[in-house]
């Protein structure tokens, strides 16, 4: 039931948005001077498979702002990088996608996941904006998103949350808690982890995370 009503949702929206010329959709294009063949459907099954992980609706609802170019862009999973996805240990199976020789990690990814990984599969991840913004003719860049672009994705917001119906909301970011309140949702706001924030989010969530059942 979650994955067939979370993925319904999730799969319409990413397959009906075109990339732009500083937007990518990593979930139906590829990019050959980076992805390797079949990548934007393996990213999808990838993404597939970490909704699959949820028998129950989580209690936790984590947002965060957008993919880096160097975590969900190559892995399709929000947070998380493409070698955290074939760890042994890491809770959600998946695939690479680059055209690297070793997978790609990502510092937030990291973080994210030491700190919050004990609590899965009680909380889900999602991004404001879902696919991956960059400056134009950089597309290993990132840069902030545009509240045009935040707001175009409000609707799948919206639908996600009504039917997770958490108890808990984190906005992790600005862009994050301004989706949020956009979308008519109340949040705890947590630090980002990137740029020198790994030990304010982790203490912020902490308590957070222990009161959890």
């Amino acid at each position: 039931m979650v994955l067939s009503e979370l993925w319904h949702l999730v799969d319409t929206k990413l397959s009906a948005t075109p990339s732009t010329p500083d937007l990518f959709n990593f979930y139906v294009e590829t990019d050959a001077a980076f992805d390797a063949p079949g990548a934007a459907e393996t990213r999808r099954a990838n993404l597939r498979a970490y909704l699959g992980c949820f028998e129950s609706m989580p209690d936790v609802f984590v947002l965060a702002e957008a993919p880096g170019p160097w975590g969900c862009r190559f892995s399709g999973v929000p947070v998380t990088s493409e070698a955290q996805l074939i760890e042994t240990e890491f809770p959600v199976d998946g695939h690479p996608t680059s055209l690297k020789p070793k997978p790609l990690g990502e510092y937030t990814a990291r973080i994210y996941w030491r700190v919050m990984g004990e609590a899965f599969p009680n909380f889900l991840t999602w991004n404001a904006v879902p696919l991956h913004p960059h400056r134009i003719g950089e597309p290993m860049s990132i840069r902030t998103p545009r509240s045009t672009e935040v707001k175009s994705f409000l609707p799948l917001l919206k639908d996600m949350l009504h039917i997770a119906a958490p108890k808990i909301v984190l906005a992790m970011g600005r862009t994050a808690e301004r989706a949020l309140s956009w979308a008519g949702w109340s949040s705890i706001y947590v630090r980002h982890p990137s740029q020198g924030g790994a030990r304010i989010f982790e203490r912020q969530v902490r308590p957070i995370l222990a009161r959890l059942p």
